[in-house]
C-alpha cells in the first residue's frame, strides 16, 4: 500500500483530514514523533554490546546458586565459583579479593551527590581491585528522581569526563553505567542505543573506541504500593526494552514496593528468565536496528543528550553545576512537569490515576525538593 493510500484509509477511519492532529502524541522529551515512518535520514550502524549475551542478574539467595549465573551481592558469600558478581555494598567491595577466574563488577557510586564530591579514596581502592569493571556511574538515581532521558545521558557523559580528567583516559574501559529503564517502551530502547552512540563519540575524543558497559534495572518511579500485578507488567516491559536496547546486564527490582518476600524476589528474577528463554531477546546484539521509528528517536535523543553534555561542560562541569544547585533545579523542573502530567492523566497509570483507588493526597510541589536529587514515585501523590 502506498503512503497516500495508507493516509487516505486512516483519514477515513478517523473521520478527519488532519491525521497528524490526532496521531501525533506530545512528549516531555521534546522528541518529534511522526504518525508513521517510511524512511530514516541515515540508518545507524549495528550498535554492539560488551557482553555476548545479556547477564540475567538475581539478588543473591542460596536456593538460586545452582541455577543462576549472575548475582547482585550486598553481603559476603563464601565459595561462589564461576559466577558473575555485581557488588552493591561499599564495605563488601572493600574486602573482596577476586581470583583471576572470577568476574566481579562494582556497582558502588563514587559520586557523592549530596556533598557534591568524588570520593577519591574510594575510586583508588576500587581501581586497585581485580574487577572486570571497577567504577560505577549511577544515573538510575536521576531517572528515579524525574530527570528527562537527555538529562540522564548528558549527566552520564559529564560524570565520565570528570573521572577522565582526574584519573586519565584509561578509566574509560573500567566504567560500568547503572541505568534505570522507565515506562516509555520504545524511548527506553532508544535511550540505551543513543547512549552507546554518545559514549563512543566521547571516547573518540580521547583516541579510544569504547563501548559502554550497561547495567540496566527496572525503574521505581512508575511503581505503586497497592498495584503489585501492574508493577509486574510494567517491570516486564522495562526488562524487554533493556534487552532489546542492548544492555549488558539486566536486574529487576522487587515488584512489591517498600517490602519484599522470598516469593516476590523469585518472581522478579523469573521475569528475566521468561523473556530470555521464551523470546531469546537477550542474545541479539542490536535487535531494534533498522526500525525507522527507533532509529529516528535514537538519533534525536543522542543529539539532545550531547547538547546537554556540552551545556554542562560550558558551565564548568557536573560537580561545579551541582555545587551551584543548577543540575538539581533542572531535574526538579522536569520532574515537576512530569508529575503534573500524571496528575492530569496525560501519563496514564492503571490503578493510580486511571481507575484510581483514591484521590490526590499530595501536590507535585510537596513531593520534590529543588535542592536535592531524590527518588520519587509518581504514585506517592495518591498514597
Amino acid at each position: 500500500m502506498s503512503n497516500t493510500a495508507w493516509e487516505n484509509l486512516v483519514k477515513k477511519q478517523l473521520k478527519t483530514e488532519d491525521i497528524n492532529a490526532i496521531l501525533t502524541k506530545e512528549n516531555l522529551e521534546g522528541i518529534i514523533v511522526k504518525p508513521f515512518y517510511d524512511e530514516v535520514q541515515q540508518q545507524l550502524i549495528n550498535l554492539p554490546k560488551v557482553e555476548e549475551n545479556t547477564h540475567l542478574v538475581a539478588r543473591y539467595h542460596e536456593s538460586l546458586e545452582e541455577d543462576v549465573y549472575a548475582f547482585l551481592l550486598d553481603h559476603n558469600v563464601e565459595n561462589l565459583v564461576q559466577k558473575t558478581i555485581f557488588v552493591d555494598d561499599i564495605e563488601l567491595a572493600g574486602h573482596i579479593s577476586p581470583k583471576e577466574e572470577d568476574q566481579y563488577f562494582s556497582l558502588i557510586d563514587v559520586f557523592d551527590e549530596k556533598e557534591t564530591v568524588i570520593n577519591d579514596q574510594l575510586v583508588k581502592e576500587l581501581l586497585a581491585k581485580q574487577f572486570r569493571r571497577n567504577i560505577c556511574i549511577n544515573i538510575s538515581l536521576h531517572q528515579n528522581a524525574g530527570a528527562s532521558i537527555y538529562q540522564q545521558l548528558g549527566i552520564a557523559l559529564a560524570k565520565t569526563k570528570e573521572l577522565i580528567e582526574m584519573y586519565g583516559q584509561e578509566i574509560l574501559h573500567k566504567l560500568i553505567f547503572r541505568i534505570a529503564i522507565g515506562t516509555n517502551y520504545f524511548f527506553e530502547m532508544a535511550k540505551l542505543r543513543a547512549f552507546k552512540l554518545v559514549f563512543n563519540q566521547l571516547s573518540k575524543e580521547y583516541e579510544a573506541d569504547e563501548i559502554p558497559y550497561i547495567f540496566a534495572e527496572t525503574s521505581l518511579r512508575n511503581k505503586a504500593v497497592f498495584d503489585n500485578e501492574n508493577n509486574l507488567i510494567r517491570s516486564t516491559l522495562e526488562l524487554a526494552a533493556a534487552m532489546i536496547g542492548g544492555a549488558d546486564a539486566v536486574f529487576s527490582n522487587n515488584y512489591l514496593v517498600e517490602r519484599s518476600t522470598e516469593n516476590s524476589e523469585e518472581i522478579s528474577f523469573k521475569q528475566q528468565i521468561v523473556l530470555a528463554y521464551e523470546s531469546i531477546i537477550n542474545v541479539f546484539e542490536d535487535a531494534s536496528n533498522g526500525s525507522y521509528f527507533v532509529e529516528d528517536i535514537t538519533r534525536q535523543i543522542a543529539e539532545k543528550s550531547w547538547a546537554y553534555f556540552i551545556e554542562i561542560e560550558d558551565g564548568g562541569g557536573y560537580m561545579e553545576l551541582m555545587k551551584q544547585g543548577i543540575i538539581q533545579k533542572q531535574i526538579y523542573q522536569h520532574a515537576l512537569e512530569e508529575q503534573k502530567w500524571v496528575e492530569e492523566g496525560k501519563i496514564k497509570l492503571i490503578g493510580v490515576n486511571l481507575y484510581p483507588k483514591s484521590e490526590v493526597k499530595k501536590s507535585a510541589e510537596d513531593l520534590y525538593n529543588e535542592n536535592e536529587i531524590k527518588p520519587v514515585r509518581w504514585a506517592e501523590m495518591f498514597e
